[in-house]
């Protein structure tokens, strides 16, 4: 079903210096700040094409892909490969190590049920990565996919390969350590390609760009173009039973409109618990108790926080448990019923924002820049693969993968006789 190969990679030459100043993170968690500290640190980073600038941007990248081939920056390996990419990592005081494959994944319509989805996706983000293919024909950066290997075939030939010496190694600005390796045998290429053949790929992370190259692909077939990997992405593909997964929460800023706590405590009584805590640095801790339930901590300023949890009924459904995400359970019984934040204001992100930061959402509602923050708890791996085969979307930013996966090390050319 997933049908996967290895890659000609374009990548990062000696020319370009020390890799760790030019990779960057994907385009959408970059702020205008951490752009400019990008830039900053190495003529080369991939930021300049990864998030172009200006009112001619789309095509300033396309050009200054061209010098840096030229310039010899950026060159194609001569040889096929499968890439062994790690992440060693901490998060609250525990380490973490992930390793998945890069490799080429073929574009499949979400209806085929091969690549599958778990959030919904807003259209200005895909034209903004539309425009950006359409002049460079390049993949940057890389889709995040997850699938299951039960038989931990992959599993294997990743573990011997990341016991060999990699091909990159260094530890970014969050303490998070990078390390490439990768497999030229071809014998092992073609285990692991026939090994994911049967198998579903869930998109973890990357919808946007996801379905941005099923765009793309079809606008070169209607304008008759055949590029060599036209029908194809760049992915990176990590087993789900990885102990090195890690989700994040996302938690909801509400901005642009009052909010009356007591009349908004008043009216949630009838569906959920609610008690007052007095230090909101404890909100993380304390929700975690309440894993297995739908429990939120609101902020509205000062030292503490309400805890919410939900003892309402939930509608009985066979959609995967959409409905009965914790997410969900605050998008429909709170922001939509309660405080009147429809589903097209969310698209619109009129009245709401996103932080994955605690911290944040604290300071966002101190400083006035918001009126309310929901705390949430993280969705579960189990929550995305049982949605995701159901064929239900949840609210975007429902999941947080941490760390993000690296732009840089390993691009995809779309049209490869061009370079």
């Amino acid at each position: 079903m997933a049908d996967i190969r290895p890659i000609k990679a374009l990548r990062y030459t000696d020319v370009a210096g020390t890799i760790s100043s030019n990779v960057c993170p994907p385009y959408d968690i970059i702020s205008p700040e951490e752009r400019d500290e990008l830039i900053a640190g190495s003529p080369y980073n991939l930021v300049r094409l990864e998030k172009p600038e200006g009112e001619n941007r789309y095509n300033d990248a396309a050009n200054l892909l061209e010098s840096w081939l030229s310039k010899g920056v950026l060159g194609r390996d001569k040889e096929e490969g499968i890439y062994v990419y790690g992440e060693d990592f901490e998060v609250d005081g525990e380490r973490y190590s992930l390793k998945g494959i890069i490799c080429l994944c073929r574009l499949y319509p979400f209806s085929e049920g091969i690549v599958l989805p778990h959030e919904n996706t807003l259209s200005g983000a895909k034209a903004d990565r539309f425009e950006l293919m359409k002049t460079t024909y390049c993949n940057f950066s890389s889709i995040y996919g997850l699938y299951v290997d039960e038989e931990r075939i992959i599993a294997d030939e990743v573990r011997k390969a990341a016991s060999q010496a990699p091909e990159q190694c260094f530890t970014d600005n969050e303490g998070v350590t990078h390390t490439l390796w990768r497999i030229t045998d071809k014998n092992v290429l073609k285990l692991i390609c026939d090994t994911m053949a049967p198998k579903q790929v869930f998109i973890a992370d990357g919808h946007h760009r996801y379905e941005t190259a099923v765009k793309f692909r079809d606008y070169l077939e209607e304008r008759g173009e055949c590029p060599a990997n036209r029908d194809y992405v760049l992915m990176t593909l990590v087993d789900m039973d990885n102990d090195g997964l890690v989700i994040l929460p996302t938690h909801r800023l509400i901005r642009d409109m009052e909010i009356d706590k007591e009349k908004l405590l008043a009216s949630l009584a009838d569906e959920f618990e609610i008690e007052e805590y007095p230090n909101v640095k404890l909100a993380p801790s304390i929700l975690s108790r309440y894993a297995d339930r739908k429990a939120y901590g609101l902020y509205t300023g000062g030292e503490g926080f309400t805890l919410l949890v939900f003892k309402g009924q939930l509608p009985d459904v066979d959609d995967g448990g959409l409905s009965a995400l914790d997410v969900s359970v605050l998008h429909d019984r709170i922001l939509e019923q309660r405080l009147g934040i429809d589903k097209e204001n969310m698209a619109r992100q009129l009245n709401l924002r996103y932080t994955r930061l605690v911290s944040e959402a604290v300071e966002s509602v101190t400083s006035g820049e918001s009126t309310a923050a929901f705390i949430l708890n993280p969705t579960k791996i189990g929550e995305i693969k049982s949605v995701s085969l159901s064929g239900g979307k949840m609210p975007q930013k429902s999941t947080y993968f941490y760390p993000k996966l690296k732009t840089g090390l390993v691009m995809n050319t779309i049209k490869e006789d061009r370079y």
